[in-house]
């Protein structure tokens, strides 16, 4: 008996909770400090960026279908050789900072939950013990399912809902007059900060052998996803502006959100939106812990995903424990604005160069070039003017993302020339049969 297909809903579903994970709850804070008033569109601006995205992921999805996603695109367009051995590193790594941006939110809003405030030491305890415990639950293989990951992604969108809708009662919208904004350029890198706030929708793609009627439901759920978090997004960023003075919002910018909640809920509000908090960062790193992160991992490890995927108990337990390792390093070695220019640096440079594969391949995935390659040029420069920005106004930001780049480059240049086993043509075995079947049919 197959697989059982899952519909529009359900991907729907994996691309909202994917991208409306922890990463709303981190750097909400952040965005408001870079752009002031005009936090709303730092938003719109990364969110234009994961739309043009989508797009690429879209019309790679329904040509290579793959368990592989990100990675199968990049195999497909570079080759499989030491760049795109490295590209899947990177990625594996983005994912690790992914984690530790969701439990450094996890340790935030904890600490003020228990103690009033942000305490240091109670901050670190709650990021490592969050992340060890679902490493745990993962070793144990107790992970939530499909319908129980649903459940939460309902909640914890009801409950930004709720706040969205009665903050907006109370929004002073001359917090967000043009003399309140900053100049555009730390407008422009404030969205470009918070990007990782979108990474989740390419979890899609792995999904995409899975799919019901796969040619209407694939673009259906990549672009419903990504527009109803733009605008969630938006929204969020204008009723937390709106309730808040700029100096309120910087004294609580880990937990700015539960702040917000303030003004027109009072301290239940606060509890509530903490609450939320520590349930949204805690399912996403169950999922990241489970999922993307020990996918990569087996890419990295055995050069594809073995036919046996699921029943890889032992590497997928090999590779929770190191990935979930070096997430507890990094949440409890680097601030908020180290851990979130390195992920968006990451997932920026892996999303140019998906947007270029599709550019590369599209004769392949009948792509309109010259929206995939706007998507690349906007990635490139999005990642460029990111790196200035930060090399002007916040070198130690970049401190992280170069330990991160310099580590993977060394690593995948080391692990690729010591190991017999390289990067397989196709890294899921089921889209190899079907490319080989379709080849036989075309003789």
């Amino acid at each position: 008996m197959g697989k059982k297909k899952i519909g529009f809903l359900e991907a729907f579903s994996i691309g909202v909770g994917g991208m409306v994970g922890g990463g709303i709850f981190a750097v909400l804070g952040l965005t408001i400090d870079l752009a002031k008033g005009a936090a709303p569109i730092a938003f719109m601006i990364a969110g234009f960026i994961a739309l043009l995205t989508a797009y690429s992921y879209v019309k790679l999805s329904l040509r290579y279908p793959s368990e592989g996603g990100s990675i199968e695109f990049i195999v497909q367009a570079y080759g499989n050789n030491l760049f795109s051995a490295t590209i899947n590193n990177l990625l594996l790594f983005s994912y690790v900072i992914m984690l530790a941006l969701y439990a450094y939110a996890f340790g935030s809003y904890g600490s003020v939950l228990l103690a009033g405030k942000e305490i240091v030491w109670l901050h670190k305890l709650l990021a490592a013990s969050v992340i060890v415990v679902f490493m745990i639950v993962n070793l144990l293989g107790a992970f939530l399912t499909g319908k129980a990951e649903d459940i939460l992604v309902f909640l914890k969108l009801a409950i930004l809902v709720v706040f969205a809708a009665a903050g907006s009662l109370t929004i002073d919208f001359s917090h967000m007059s043009m003399d309140k904004w900053m100049p555009l350029p730390s407008v422009i890198t404030g969205g470009l900060i918070i990007f990782l706030a979108y990474e989740g929708f390419e979890l899609i793609a792995n999904t995409a052998r899975d799919i019901k009627e796969p040619q209407k439901n694939l673009p259906r759920a990549y672009y419903a996803s990504v527009l109803f978090v733009i605008a969630l997004y938006v929204w969020i960023a204008v009723v937390t502006v709106g309730n808040l003075t700029f100096e309120e919002a910087k004294s609580a910018q880990d937990y700015v959100l539960a702040k917000a909640a303030e003004p027109f809920f009072g301290h239940i509000g606060f509890v509530i939106i903490g609450v939320a908090a520590l349930l949204s960062t805690a399912s996403a790193i169950n999922a990241t812990l489970y999922g993307s992160g020990r996918t990569s991992y087996l890419i990295a490890k055995f050069g594809e995903l073995p036919r046996t995927f699921q029943e890889q108990i032992k590497n997928g337990y090999e590779g929770s424990i190191i990935i979930a390792l070096l997430a507890i390093i990094f949440s409890t070695s680097f601030n908020i604005n180290n851990i979130s220019t390195a992920g968006s640096i990451g997932f920026l440079i892996v999303f140019t160069l998906v947007n270029f594969a599709n550019f590369k391949l599209y004769k392949e995935t009948k792509a309109n070039r010259f929206i995939a390659l706007s998507g690349a040029i906007l990635g490139a420069l999005a990642t460029m003017v990111l790196i200035g920005y930060s090399i002007i106004h916040s070198p130690n930001s970049l401190i992280t993302s170069a330990i991160v780049l310099v580590s993977v480059v060394i690593f995948s240049f080391i692990y690729f020339k010591l190991k017999d086993t390289k990067l397989a043509k196709y890294l899921d075995k089921n889209l190899e049969a079907d490319e080989r079947a379709k080849k036989a049919n075309e003789q």
